[in-house]
This record gives C-alpha cells, structure tokens and sequence, in this order.
C-alpha cells in the first residue's frame, strides 16, 4: 500500500478547506506518496447532539487509524484567538492512546491556517498547533525562505507554514505557491523518513 500524507483540517467558511486541498495537490506530486484528505466533526454546544459516522457532504471524518497509519500529517485550522478551532483541538485531546503508544513519533508534520485579518494571529495560531505534535514525537516542517513567494507574498504565507487572509474571497497565487510547496515538502520529508526508517532501527538494536 502506498504510504499516504494525511492532511486533515477543520474548515468553518472553506477557505481552510481550499488551502488542504492545495497542500494535497503538493503531496500527490511527489512520486511514491499519496495524500488523504480528511476533517473532524463540529462541536455542538448541545450535548445530546451527535455526528454520523460519516458526514452529509464534504470530506470524511479522521479515524484514528487513519492518522496513526499515516507516513506524514498537514494540521489545518481557522484561527480562534491566536490558537486552533475548538473541534480541531477536542481531536487532538482524544488521541492519548496514540501518544501511549508512539503512534507519530519520527513522521514529519507541518501546519497551515486561515484568519480573517493581516494580524489576526496567524503565526500564534500556527506555532501553538505545533505544541501537540511535538508532545507526540513528530518531526516538523515548516516552510524555507528559499520559497521566493513567502518575501514576496503581501497576504497569507509564513516560515511556520502556509497561511491564508480570508478577507480575500479566494487563495491568492502566492497563497496557492506556498501551499504546494508545503505539500511537496511534506511528502518529500515522508519518504526520505520512510526509508530512514530501516536503518534508525538496526542503528538503535
């Protein structure tokens, strides 16, 4: 089976949505990994509320099996007071048993994000998401200044990964750059990691 890159994001309005599937677009150009686009559920402030196991429209929900087999993660979410979405963070507070068990340790992961104003947190937003990752022993990545867009951007794009000012109605042409090189970056770091991977473990025997 081809090991896939999962880009899994939590999107209110699309724009983050829109950016996954820019990263995804990155990842499947590199030979040898496929990306595997997936979302989380809403939170309801309705406690007897409950989602279907699979949603009415839009991408899949994450299993936990999907992001524990995964050779890579892109973590995607609209920025909520300088920090991720609430549905984004509730899935990552359930997923101890993966932490348990050193599920993500050594994959690469790397994080992208949408706000709605030039400083409405972008770079807190993205650094913060990267704290549980790091909890989990994931190896991050973010996104080098040789990417001549992120001088040249005058909206979304930062070292700490791809981003997007929602104030424009669409992703614009560095926006969509920056994406994809996030992805084929991502993809990238997968392989190289994959096939490391032998070796780091006849080095630790």
């Amino acid at each position: 089976m081809k090991p896939y890159v999962l880009i899994l994001y939590y999107s209110r309005n699309g724009a983050t949505q829109d950016m996954a599937m820019e990263i995804a677009q990155g990842v499947d150009e590199i030979h040898g990994v496929s990306s595997k686009i997936r979302t989380v559920p809403e939170i309801s402030a309705n406690t007897e509320a409950t989602d279907p196991d699979i949603p009415n429209s839009g991408a899949l929900y994450c299993t936990r099996e999907e992001l524990a087999n995964c050779a890579g993660l892109a973590l995607g979410s609209p920025t909520r007071y300088g920090n991720m979405a609430a549905a984004m963070k509730y899935f990552l507070d359930n997923t101890s048993d993966l932490w348990i068990n050193g599920a993500m340790i050594n994959k690469p992961a790397s994080v992208f994000t949408s706000t709605g104003s030039m400083h409405g947190g972008q770079e807190s937003t993205l650094l913060t998401m990267m704290v549980p990752l790091l909890h989990h022993g994931m190896v991050i990545a973010g996104l080098p200044y040789s990417e001549q867009a992120l001088t040249q951007t005058v909206s979304g794009g930062t070292p700490y990964g791809a981003s997007h000012l929602s104030s424009n109605d669409q992703l614009t042409d560095d926006e969509i750059v920056l994406c994809r090189a996030q992805g084929r970056r991502l993809g990238s770091l997968a392989l190289k990691l994959i096939q490391e991977e032998p070796m780091l473990a006849a080095n630790s025997g």
